[in-house]
């Protein structure tokens, strides 16, 4: 069974920094893309960054790009989602996700998207607040 907990959430400045952590039990073969998703006040769950168990690919959404960096530390079964240059438009609750690879789509039919529709499993969320 697939369970994601996210940790590292909390209230930063504009400019700061924070690192979330999915710790992914469960997860252990190659065929799982785990993705990153937020959900500010009044809006739709949108994809952040979602990267590829098995070789490492990303993808990021326009407005984090070159601020935020996913990574995976596959011995430990953590996914990383190190947030630079925070912004008040990133306050959100994030949202770790992953696929059920036994539904036939691959990696790299999942990762060019980055959706919600290629996820099946999802933590409950950790709340990032930046202040202005």
């Amino acid at each position: 069974e697939v369970q994601l907990v996210e940790s590292g959430g909390g209230l930063v400045q504009a400019g700061g920094s924070l690192r979330l952590s999915c710790a992914a039990s469960g997860v252990t073969s190659d065929d799982y893309v785990i993705g990153w998703f937020r959900q500010a006040p009044g809006k739709e769950r949108e994809g952040v960054s979602c990267i590829s168990r098995g070789d490492g690919m990303t993808f990021y959404a326009d407005s984090v790009k070159g601020r935020f960096t996913i990574s995976s530390d596959n011995a430990k079964n953590t996914v990383y989602l190190q947030m630079n240059m925070l912004k008040p438009e990133d306050t959100a609750v994030y949202y770790c996700a992953a696929n059920n690879p036994d539904l036939g789509f691959s990696p790299g039919q999942i990762l060019p998207f980055c959706s919600d529709y290629g996820m099946n499993y999802s933590g409950e969320g950790t709340l990032v607040t930046v202040s202005s």
